[in-house]
């Protein structure tokens, strides 16, 4: 009896050996499982931080390209309005300078910082910069345009004055030179004869031979001119030989006169008080030597007040 009560005692004992055993095993299996599904949750959360991380990165790397692509559209515009507005933007200096700098610090931005709100303020300030450099510019396009306006009727006004002006100057000239010409004092009925001196009281015998011509008479009358200056005139006269040589008594500046601003010889010359009226007049020259006159056509020309008023001819045989 006390062996089976040994043995019951024994089998009492094993049994509930076995059962703490299990029972420590299903602790271990429990701990073990909330071990596992803590370790899937983080697993799912670290995976899901990941995905967000991503997501964010990605839309932070959008943004990025966004803003780089509104400030290269900005100076795009910004080049364009260079060129519409050409040799305009040159009093553009400052602005020019303020724009390129700022274009330049967002630049950096992009490149150095992910504060894009600090980037999107530097583009709202750099695009209200530019929109002001476009109005400048318009403004002054338009002064510039109605300028422009303003001196093209300037000019045509200055044209057309200067036309009027050298139509006024013409007509002014040529009615000076009407007063010129008509001021003149001509010579008129211009005539050449010769004579013989005849006896001791040497009265003119009118010749036309050349060897009895003692003297030369030149005759002509100074016609009326209310517009020519009256006074103390003097006349020249040049009588050229058949031979082209001006008939004088020498060679010096006692002998000549300024016609035409050419400096001449005359033959004879006589002064008169010129009134306005016609007068007629003659001059002599007698013949010097025992030489006889030459044959042929002799050419008179007559001056006054530095040109020429009158001409004639005549022969000796």
């Amino acid at each position: 009896m006390a062996e089976n009560k040994t043995e019951k005692t024994q089998g009492s004992n094993s049994v509930s050996q076995t059962t703490a055993n299990t029972k420590g095993y299903k602790i271990t299996i429990g701990i073990m499982a909330a071990i596992i599904a803590v370790l899937i949750w983080m697993l799912l959360f670290a995976k899901e931080q990941v995905k967000a991380v991503v997501f964010d990165r990605d839309n932070i790397e959008q943004e990025r390209v966004q803003l780089d692509r509104e400030l290269d559209s900005l100076m795009l515009e910004y080049e364009q309005v260079q060129d519409d507005y050409g040799t305009l933007t040159d009093s553009m200096t400052t602005k020019d300078s303020v724009i390129q700098a700022n274009a330049k610090e967002i630049k950096r931005l992009l490149a150095k910082s992910h504060d894009y709100r600090k980037i999107k303020r530097q583009l709202r300030i750099l695009r209200g910069i530019q929109q002001s450099y476009v109005d400048q510019l318009d403004s002054l396009y338009t002064v510039n345009h109605e300028l422009q306006t303003k001196l093209e009727i300037a000019n045509v006004s200055i044209q057309e004055e200067q036309s009027r002006s050298k139509t006024l100057s013409k007509e002014k000239e040529a009615l000076s030179k009407k007063v010129e010409v008509g001021s003149v004092i001509k010579a008129y009925n211009v005539t050449g004869k010769g004579y013989h001196l005849k006896g001791k009281k040497l009265r003119e015998v009118e010749t036309h031979k050349a060897r009895r011509t003692d003297r030369v008479k030149i005759c002509f009358t100074l016609a009326e001119n209310l517009v020519a200056d009256p006074g103390e005139k003097t006349v020249y006269i040049r009588v050229a030989r058949p031979d082209g040589v001006i008939i004088r008594k020498g060679d010096g500046d006692a002998y000549a006169f300024v016609a035409n601003k050419t400096k001449l010889q005359f033959t004879m010359k006589k002064s008169i008080d010129y009134k306005n009226k016609a007068i007629s007049m003659c001059v002599l020259w007698d013949k010097h030597g025992d030489n006889d006159a030459m044959k042929g056509t002799y050419n008179i020309s007559v001056y006054m007040d530095h040109q020429k008023i009158g001409s004639s001819s005549f022969e000796l045989e």
